[in-house]
């Protein structure tokens, strides 16, 4: 198999010497047991896509991801993974043994949605076309997960290290990366020494983790009625004065930085000065003084706002705002001189597949936060429409996504 071949002698170039975080690569070259795995995930894609939507139509909204989860457990011991649980915070964890425990392979992809409750996951099939919330995002990874140990198993590849794979809760939204953080400081802390999250498609590798604090502002005052009680301050009225500041902002492209106003809300009808008025606020950047400095624009702004508010109905119905940190994504980078990244662009580019190192918000963050070698990668095909009800997921060569990552843990499980 040329590719195989190729792919292999690739690894054992982009592969560091012994004792490095992605050990020896040359036990791999010729050996036939990764050749018969590459050709059997590849001959196994159609089983992955049927996972893949058998999976996506089992709902996983945010902190409530517990129906997939056991079904996800099921298919771990039906792949054959040993070990298998659930832990504290609700991540699947399943393990496949190497000649040694250590080191340990953590490879993973997220259970949850960011759909709520109620959304219809049906996924309907278009030729390569698969429409459905979350078909992608990340469906497919957790799909690939499952193909990676079956093809593992079927053409009895060993490795020296152990593999563990993990269904990870709270990824999306306001789950704030629960399940990770749980995983690393509970039930596998001190026990990963490279970790792989699969999220999303094509193959980019995030090696930069965009860090993000979310904030929850609530401004709170008597309220009223909105004719006889004109005159004291609006909550509402406070809340547009901080949202118009914040959308004047201006904000450097290097580092870059963002911020956004995601919800708001508050008021019990039109005709009533509201008691309360919330934002909730999203920061991100992949620097960690940037981010800091826009939590301090974001006080600012709001306790302005306060002021103004009170300041123009002279106290009238004085009210008070509170500002509740309600996420914070830990921010860090693996060197693109690493390891563990030139190990995954060798083995993109030995597949002729283009890799480009990328930044991102993932289940990596808090592994890079912590220093342990760690990459986000795609799963292959194409994703459009992501965290939208019109999710689409385009399976045109997507085999060629879940050879990648079957090579990725194997080089990587040394």
């Amino acid at each position: 198999m040329r590719v195989a071949s190729l792919c292999l002698m690739v690894l054992l170039a982009a592969s560091p010497a012994r004792g490095q975080e992605a050990g020896d690569a040359s036990p791999l070259a010729g050996n036939p047991s990764i050749q018969a795995a590459l050709r059997a995930i590849q001959a196994a894609e159609s089983d992955t896509i049927a996972e893949q939507i058998r999976l996506c139509e089992i709902p996983a909204p945010p902190f409530k991801e517990t129906a997939r989860a056991r079904a996800y457990a099921d298919a771990f011991r039906a792949a054959g993974l040993t070990n298998v649980r659930i832990d504290r915070a609700g991540n699947v964890l399943g393990e496949r043994a190497g000649r040694l425990p250590r080191p340990n392979l953590v490879i993973s992809a997220h259970l949850d949605t960011v759909f709520p409750e109620g959304t219809d996951v049906t996924v309907r099939r278009d030729g390569a076309r698969l429409h459905g919330p979350g078909i992608g995002d990340d469906c497919r990874g957790l799909a690939v997960l499952l193909a990676v140990v079956r093809a593992l198993d079927a053409a009895g590849v060993e490795t020296p290290g152990t593999m563990t794979f993990v269904g990870t809760v709270g990824e999306e939204g306001l789950g704030d990366l629960r399940g990770v953080k749980a995983l690393f400081a509970e039930t596998l802390a001190g026990r990963v020494d490279r970790f792989v999250s699969i999220d999303g498609s094509g193959h980019a590798i995030t090696n930069v983790a965009v860090g993000s604090r979310r904030y929850r502002v609530t401004f709170q005052g008597p309220g009223g009625h909105s004719y006889e009680d004109f005159g004291r301050a609006n909550p509402a009225h406070a809340l547009g004065r901080a949202l118009a500041a914040i959308a004047g902002w201006q904000v450097p492209e290097r580092p870059r930085a963002t911020f956004s106003v995601g919800r708001i809300g508050g008021g019990t009808s039109v005709n009533a000065i509201p008691s309360d008025a919330w934002m909730e606020v999203d920061l991100r950047s992949s620097d960690a003084a940037a981010l800091k400095m826009l939590g301090a624009r974001l006080h600012d702004a709001v306790q302005r706002a306060l002021a103004a508010e009170n300041e123009r109905w002279r106290n009238n119905g004085q009210l008070r705002v509170s500002i509740e940190l309600i996420g914070d994504r830990p921010g860090g980078t693996t060197s693109a001189e690493s390891p563990i990244v030139r190990t995954a662009l060798g083995v993109a580019a030995a597949l002729g597949l283009r890799s480009m190192l990328d930044e991102g918000s993932t289940d990596a963050n808090v592994p890079m936060a912590l220093g342990i070698p760690a990459i986000t990668t795609g799963a292959g095909g194409t994703i459009t429409g992501a965290h939208s009800l019109q999710e689409v997921f385009d399976t045109t060569d997507s085999w060629r996504g879940s050879q990648r990552i079957l090579l990725l843990a194997i080089a990587l499980a040394r």
